[in-house]
């Protein structure tokens, strides 16, 4: 198999696990934030393990040695912990629909924030593509009479987590995981001390469950880093449509969740801007291709 097809497969498996994910949180019968302080317990040998075999865990104090590089990793952890902690919450109290909502916005909202922070510049195709899904969201949210806050909160989460990763001083994938993860983990720790989370000593089957969220955690994101090595960028955004994909169709046929007229106005506008911004992506894509 050559290099560009195994990273597509990598790339592919990455967003299937993140897409199926609901399936697996709604196994763990435990309190959300339980199930984020052990996500994040359990991450971090797991973390250590693969940094070993990979050998660079030599290198993780060389990494860290700027208090920059410290304090972004600090920020991205709170930034992912709210990201773990809502979209949890969210897919174990039936607001799959919505969270699925906030990770097919989020690459529109990182354009706009790189437009906004980083004085990107928008392409017509991509400028549309914002206006789309900000009328879409901004319809739902007048029509219902409440804000989603659920699909808001994930999007601009990861979407300034992603921006943090921009950082010059950002430390790479697995090393910033692990940073990130260091970061979080004596409140995890103490929260489960003082919260009495007791369902992981409790309950065997459900103990094993938490146990793999740490897996969970770090396997498709070593998926994805090993995909984005292989693959163009472009081809990585596209496939980004596949884990929120596969959320909304289990929070509809597996889950039975029920979507409104403004859920639909909504999702509809922010697919036809998913579509305008992949198409852009494409062209602009196959221009390099063939200037190459």
């Amino acid at each position: 198999m050559d290099s560009q097809r195994k990273g597509i497969w990598l790339g592919v498996g990455a967003y299937v696990v993140w897409g199926v994910t609901p399936l697996f949180w709604n196994l763990v019968e435990a309190p959300a934030l339980e199930v984020l302080g052990h996500r994040i317990l359990w991450a971090f040998p797991i973390l250590l393990v693969v940094l070993a075999l990979r050998r660079r865990l030599g290198g993780v104090r060389r990494v860290y040695a700027s208090p920059r590089t410290r304090l972004l990793a600090a920020l991205s952890g709170v930034l992912i912990a709210v990201n773990w902690g809502v979209y949890i919450w969210a897919v174990t109290n039936d607001h799959i629909v919505e969270a699925s909502l906030g990770y097919f916005i989020n690459p529109l909202v990182s354009v706009a924030l790189g437009v906004v922070v980083l004085k990107e510049h928008l392409r017509p195709a991509q400028r549309l593509a914002v206006i789309v899904a900000t009328v879409g969201v901004a319809g739902m949210t007048a029509m219902l009479g409440v804000l989603p806050w659920v699909s808001l909160a994930l999007a601009f989460s990861f979407g300034f987590y992603g921006l943090l990763k921009k950082n010059a001083a950002a430390a790479p994938a697995l090393e910033g995981l692990l940073g990130e993860v260091t970061a979080l983990l004596v409140p995890a720790v103490l929260y489960l001390a003082l919260a009495g989370g007791d369902t992981f000593v409790t309950s065997v089957p459900i103990a094993l469950w938490v146990l793999a969220a740490g897996v969970l955690t770090v396997v498709p994101l070593w998926m994805f880093g090993a995909a984005a090595q292989r693959i163009p960028l472009s081809t990585i955004g596209l496939l980004q449509y596949l884990a929120p994909t596969l959320q909304f169709g289990i929070g509809v046929i597996v889950y039975g969740e029920s979507i409104a007229g403004a859920q639909i106005f909504g999702f509809t506008l922010v697919w036809i801007a998913l579509v305008v911004f992949a198409r852009d992506q494409a062209m602009i894509a196959r221009r390099l291709r063939m200037a190459t």
